[in-house]
Order: C-alpha cells, then sequence, then structure tokens
C-alpha cells in the first residue's frame, strides 16, 4: 500500500513538474496519470541506457523526463 501512495505522490509530483516546463494545463488526475506512464518510461529508457535512480529525488527526475518525452510525442501525434 505504502508503493501504491508514494508512486501516486511521485507520480503528481513529476506530471506537474513536467505541466510546467512543457507549459501546458491538465487537471492534477491528468498530471498524475502523465506522471505516472512517464515514470514507467523514463525508467524504461533509462535502463536500456544504463541510468538507474535511486530515491525520490533520483524518482522525480526519472519520471519528469519520461514525462516530458510523453507530453512531447502527444503533441508529435495529435498537432
Amino acid at each position: 500500500m505504502w508503493s501504491f501512495i508514494t508512486s501516486v505522490i511521485i507520480g503528481g509530483v513529476a506530471g506537474w513538474l513536467a505541466g510546467k516546463i512543457m507549459d501546458t494545463k491538465h487537471s492534477m488526475l491528468i498530471n498524475i496519470i502523465i506522471g505516472l506512464i512517464g515514470g514507467s518510461l523514463g525508467g524504461w529508457l533509462g535502463g536500456l541506457i544504463g541510468i538507474g535512480a535511486s530515491g525520490w529525488i533520483g524518482s522525480i527526475i526519472i519520471s519528469v523526463a519520461g514525462a516530458c518525452l510523453l507530453i512531447w510525442i502527444a503533441r508529435k501525434i495529435f498537432k
């Protein structure tokens, strides 16, 4: 249960930061979803190139990078 709550918190923070960086206007729920998916994407891509995250800060950095990439891809597809 604790890991789920931690993932949601990190996802929310990462989604919010990615929204600020990429200049989007989404609700908090969408930010959490973007952050969670971005965290998975960032973790997967980081693993491919040998970059790992440790602790809260590392997880947030990887999640923000993945969420920014996710927003960028979505803009390219839907624009």
